[in-house]
Formats: structure tokens, sequence, C-alpha cells
């Protein structure tokens, strides 16, 4: 027999008594994805819902390349990547989020202001699709889930969760219970939090939940520095890991997140709070309008190639010709 290790890996899952077998997305733009490798690595079927043929076709590439990646960097087999790929469908059609215990409502719209009316009319058509028993979750970082769940003939089974990015590099999983979810919902969330390596924080339902509000006030104040000349893009990155132990710094983390996705919530939450730490650097705003939105345009703060990060040269001067 010729059985090789990758044989006996992801693809041979058992299917325990009372655990989910099946979770849906809608909206796989750059944290859904990483939300569906997430859960079919964790042995998970995971369908999602997009917009188009095309764009689901550009979907699956890019989580092809993704996964390509991740093996190349010997963090996944192979036989792994086959195994991950083979539970993963999508759909533009939401009847394919039929028989979901859990469904992510995770869109990006990039029209300006709130996406609170589009987020609605997405889990009108998820509860339209799927069973009473499902749990619907939106993964929202500055929107109150009261208000999106607030059109649900069944309110009490919708919770906030938000994916912090890079989904399979941040441990912890933001989640929000509402006044009316009930306690078989949050079970479920908290089932799927630890069936997915997740360490799940409760919060109070609050535009920005902790790491949003920490988040934008520290971009915006890397950007102040940068802006008076104090010092360069990878040295402000460089100082915050190494004096906080962070991961990443602050303008890796604005390009990681997208500048676009970053701006939203700046105005979503100065609107909400009226604080000026909340004010969106004019730096950002600029950002936006000339695309340079971070890693998935290709130019943010750094330059992507290949999906490697360089630094640009000089880049206070680079970045003057948007200023």
């Amino acid at each position: 027999m010729a059985e090789t290790l990758a044989d006996f890996a992801l693809g041979k899952k058992m299917v325990q008594a009372g655990s989910l077998q099946k979770v849906g997305i809608v909206g796989a733009g750059t944290t859904g994805q990483q939300i569906i490798r997430l859960v079919s690595k964790a042995g998970i079927d995971v369908v999602f819902v997009d917009i188009s043929e095309d764009r689901i076709t550009e979907i699956f590439k890019s989580l092809d390349r993704q996964l390509e990646e991740k093996i190349n960097r010997w963090g996944l087999t192979p036989g792994e990547k086959r195994a991950m790929l083979s539970r993963i469908k999508g759909s533009v059609d939401f009847s394919i989020l039929d028989g979901c215990n859990v469904v992510i409502e995770s869109i990006h719209s990039k029209k300006k202001g709130t996406s609170l009316e589009l987020r609605k009319e997405v889990f009108r058509n998820i509860e339209a699709a799927v069973g009473e028993n499902t749990t619907i979750v939106s993964n929202t970082a500055t929107l109150n889930i009261s208000d999106i769940s607030s059109v649900l003939e069944k309110p009490d089974r919708a919770l906030g969760l938000h994916f912090i990015l890079p989904v399979d590099q941040v441990n912890v999983v933001e989640v929000v219970r509402t006044i009316k979810t009930s306690d078989r919902s949050f079970n479920c969330i908290s089932k799927f939090m630890k069936m997915v390596g997740k360490d799940m924080v409760q919060v109070q339902e609050s535009p920005g939940n902790i790491s949003t509000r920490m988040i934008s006030p520290m971009i915006n104040e890397a950007c102040n520095i940068l802006l008076e000349g104090i010092a360069s893009v990878e040295d402000i990155d460089k100082t915050i890991k190494h004096t906080t132990g962070h991961q990443t710094g602050p303008f890796e983390i604005a390009d990681n997140i997208g500048l676009d996705k970053i701006l939203k919530w700046m105005d979503n939450l100065y609107n909400e709070f009226g604080e000026f730490r909340y004010k969106p650097s004019p730096l950002i705003k600029r950002m936006v309008r000339a695309g340079m939105v971070g890693r998935d345009s290709g130019e943010g703060f750094y330059i992507y190639k290949d999906g490697k990060r360089m630094v640009k040269k000089g880049n206070i001067q680079h970045l003057g010709r948007i200023l």
C-alpha cells in the first residue's frame, strides 16, 4: 500500500455527534477568504456566496495561491491543501447555505458611508435560505449587531464576531452578544470558536469593540509622525514592534487590513463618538483615493510583489506624490 502521511491528514475527518458540520460565508473578500481557510483547515465543510461566477472563479484561484504559499513555507502539505479545497464550495445563490450550522456575513462594501443597509439585506437573504436553528453572525468591526439583526424574524439567532487580521495568526476573536441573543446561539458560537482554535473574547456591544478602537488611533498617530518627518515607515513599525512585543507595526497592520477598510472604520468611529483621535489622517484619505490601499493593491505604506513586502526607498518623498 502506497499511503503517505498526507493521506491521513485533514481529508479523513470523523464527524462527532453535536459538532458543527457546515459553515457558510457571505462575502469572500480578504477577510472572508481567511475565514474560509480557517474553517476548512479545522475539518469543517464551508460554502460561500459571492456576487458573480467570475468572482467565484477568482476566489478559488486566490485560495489556491494562498495555500500554495503555505506549502512553500512548510506550513502545509500538498495533501492538506487538496483536502481543504475539497471542503470548499461557492455559489451566487444563497440556497447553498441550506444546512449550515453557522453563517458568517463578511461583506466589504467600497461605497462611502456605512454598510448597515446592505448588511441588513444580506441578513434577510441568509435567514430566508437557512433553517430555524442556524446561527447568523456578522463579522463587523464598527457597526452594532443589534442594528443589523433588527430585520430578522428571529433576532435571537444573531451575534457579532470580529476576526482580526491576519486570521491565521491572531488567536482572539471578539464576540458580541445582543440583549436578544439566545443561549443556544451563543453556545453554538462558543463551540465553533473551539473547533477553529480561537480564544473567544466577549465584549459589550459598542462600535469598534476593543481592537478597532485601539488600532485606529495608533495608525493615525503613526501617520502624524511620518508626515512630520520624524521617522520613516519601517523605523516607526520597528520601534512599535520592539517596544510593545506586537507582531506587526501600525503601517504593516494598515496594509494587511486595507487602508480603504481602515478609512471606513475611522469614519464610522468618528461619526459615532465625535472624538478627534478617530478622525482619519489626510494621508490615509489620499492614499485610498490613489488606490494605494495596501497588500491587496500591491502598494500601500509598503510595496508588495509576489506576496513579499518591500520597503519603499525614501518613503516620505515617495508618498509625497499624493500629498
